[in-house]
């Protein structure tokens, strides 16, 4: 029996020369182990992949460079040519052929043992596909946002914790020195006593048009693309265009909420709690299958009397990135190590001894990686995630209705406003349901 030893023996064991070529040891998860999800620091990490488009490659090859770390042994696209290509890239980077595909998530989730699996597909899937892995208590990197609905946030918030997996958000911004350098300065007072902060998000969209109805590729399984959403006729949206159509994303803003706003959070320690009143308006095409605001500017108030703007950046003094506002002064921060106060004095000096410290990552890859060994909390665990996308949520539905909404933070519940709580969740097209947590 595999689990009377230990994982490293088996390797050892199996390792050996045939013929003059390195036969590449089966690789066996700690999970199969019963050694509950911790590795020691010399063995590798078993991952699966769901998603093997452009951000899940990117975050696959992430993984890989981290010097002989990681295998991914198991990848599931529906998009078999994708799926083709990314195998191809897998088996070189493993130097084997032995990395096995698979169409359809469920059987993955059957046959495969794993100890960690990545995640990037479209937002419309992640309630459902997040909840079931870590069901099956997988650690799991999932890319942002978290999800497409608050109900489904909920859901995934209470599969992680429930199963006790490793979780790691995708909002790698946390992981980057100047990010964390202007949240620990925020925390520790530099700017004063907070007032406002600014979440300046990305101009624009797809913008508007109805792309013709095609024949669906051979290689994709449309009807499996589509899952829980409504059921259309294809228009080639599968692999980008999707992102701007509200049954599966919300643009820009949801798109960037787990970023920017993430960041907001962080810096004024609001990642455990949300706004409790919500207001805003939005601009949407006139016309066309792409329907998700291409302008957008609504404003958060807080129990603690801190108010958020959550803008796209052409609407904001600072434009894009975290900016917030006290009663000392302003920090803003973005991309591109980009870091600036209203005094540059705001920036200088080191954090005292007993000041605030910020969790610290120097990457966000090898954390996860870290994390999945000593079974820690990551950088971005599950509930700032969730807390990140879902003021772009209610943000949304505010727009959408044209009304204030009243948000307890606590309950996590709209209200008195039954219309608006019914956008807390989407209707699934059957068979589909959120996975029992």
């Amino acid at each position: 029996m595999v689990n009377k030893s230990s994982r490293r023996e088996f390797v050892k064991r199996s390792a050996a020369l045939v013929a003059g070529a390195i036969v590449i040891p089966q690789i066996i998860p700690s999970t199969a182990l019963g050694m509950g999800g911790k590795l020691p620091p010399s063995d590798r990490i078993v991952f699966g992949l769901i998603g093997t488009g452009s951000q899940g490659m990117s975050d696959l090859r992430d993984f890989y460079r981290l010097d002989n770390q990681v295998q991914f042994v198991a990848l599931c696209d529906v998009d078999a040519n994708r799926l083709a290509k990314a195998k191809e890239d897998v088996d070189t980077a493993n130097k084997s052929k032995g990395c096995r595909t698979y169409g359809d998530y469920r059987e993955l989730l059957e046959k495969e043992s794993l100890d960690a699996m990545l995640i990037a597909i479209p937002d419309h899937w992640h309630g459902i596909i997040y909840s079931s892995v870590a069901n099956k208590k997988i650690n799991v990197y999932g890319e942002k946002p978290i999800c497409r609905t608050i109900k489904d946030g909920q859901t995934i918030v209470s599969a992680v914790r429930k199963n006790g997996i490793i979780w790691q958000t995708g909002s790698w911004q946390r992981s980057q020195t100047h990010f964390h350098r202007a949240c620990e300065l925020v925390r520790n007072g530099r700017v004063g006593k907070i007032t406002k902060i600014d979440a300046g998000l990305p101009d624009g969209g797809r913008g508007i048009g109805t792309p013709p109805v095609q024949e669906v590729p051979a290689e994709l399984n449309w009807e499996m693309w589509l899952g829980p959403a409504l059921k259309v006729p294809y228009r080639g949206v599968s692999h980008w265009d999707w992102r701007w159509i509200l049954d599966y994303s919300g643009g820009q803003l949801t798109d960037w909420s787990g970023h920017h706003i993430d960041i907001a959070n962080w810096g004024a320690d609001l990642e455990s709690t949300g706004p409790v009143e919500i207001s805003g308006v939005g601009v949407y095409p006139a016309e066309g299958i792409y329907d998700a605001p291409f302008e957008y500017d609504f404003l958060c108030k807080y129990a603690n009397g801190i108010e958020m703007r959550v803008a796209n950046a052409s609407r904001l003094p600072l434009g894009m990135g975290t900016t917030w506002y006290g009663d000392l002064g302003w920090i803003h921060v973005d991309r591109g190590n980009k870091l600036s106060a209203s005094d540059p004095k705001l920036l200088e000096g080191e954090i005292g001894e007993n000041g605030i410290h910020l969790y610290k990552s120097e990457n966000h890859y090898q954390n996860f990686i870290d994390c999945v060994r000593s079974g820690k909390e990551t950088i971005a665990p599950i509930q700032a995630g969730y807390r990140a996308i879902s003021v772009g949520l209610l943000g949304e539905i505010a727009m959408t209705t044209g009304q204030t909404i009243k948000w307890d933070p606590d309950k996590e519940e709209i209200i008195g406003n039954p219309g608006a709580s019914r956008l807390l969740s989407r209707p699934y097209r059957q068979p589909w349901t959120l996975p029992t947590v």
